[in-house]
């Protein structure tokens, strides 16, 4: 099946560069490429390894590649669900400023980051001692016990009336993605929440004792 790219002008969609085999970044190679329209054959069997079922995911594939599955959360990955706009920002955050991000997905007007197990308990505890947190919209956290509905291995075909409510912003490439953890996707959501305030302190690092120091974005 041939991959397409989504139209730029889509206002959840745009190609994102994304970093592969950076230093001390399992599974990223050391050139840019653009966003996947697709997933691959590897990045299939990461979804899978979410469930405990693997067999059953890829045998749902087979029969109906072009439905969205649901995978349960805290295995393979956890997920941080944000507003459309503010999600994007985010993302252009940590491509501009950061490490990049692993897998996104958008889906009905919000966008889904995939990030480390254990992100979905931790971000909501940190966000507890950030003042900026009051300046952010909602953020939903899917960890253990949570599942997600990924959108279909493949994007819809140039004949399709409309973009789908479900499909991949960055889409799985490798059998084990980069992950942003709860410390990195905090930072991102601060500096957006200060830009957005109009702060000058959107590009200053924040340090507070009894909280964790600011990784290098």
């Amino acid at each position: 099946m041939t991959s397409r790219q989504y139209d730029p002008r889509d206002p959840l969609i745009r190609p994102f560069p994304r970093r592969s085999d950076a230093p001390g970044v399992p599974g990223v190679s050391s050139r840019l490429s653009g966003t996947a329209a697709h997933v691959t054959l590897a990045g299939a069997d990461w979804l899978a390894s979410a469930s405990p079922f693997p067999r059953s995911v890829h045998a749902l594939w087979i029969d109906c590649p072009a439905s969205p599955v649901v995978l349960p959360c805290g295995v393979a990955f956890d997920v941080v669900s944000a507003p459309a706009l503010f999600g994007r920002r985010v993302l252009d955050r940590l491509w501009e400023k950061g490490p990049g991000s692993g897998p996104v997905a958008a889906q009905r007007g919000r966008l889904q980051l995939f990030a480390a197990p254990g992100t979905a308990q931790r971000l909501p505890a940190l966000l507890g001692w950030e003042e900026w947190a009051r300046a952010m919209p909602p953020l939903l956290c899917h960890g253990t016990g949570d599942t997600v509905t990924v959108p279909p291995l493949y994007p819809p075909g140039p004949d399709e009336p409309a973009p789908p409510v479900s499909r991949w912003v960055v889409a799985p490439e490798v059998r084990h993605p980069w992950l942003p953890n709860a410390e990195a996707l905090l930072w991102a959501c601060v500096r957006v929440a200060r830009a957005e305030a109009g702060s000058p302190l959107a590009e200053l690092p924040r340090r507070t004792k009894g909280r964790a120091p600011e990784p290098a974005l």
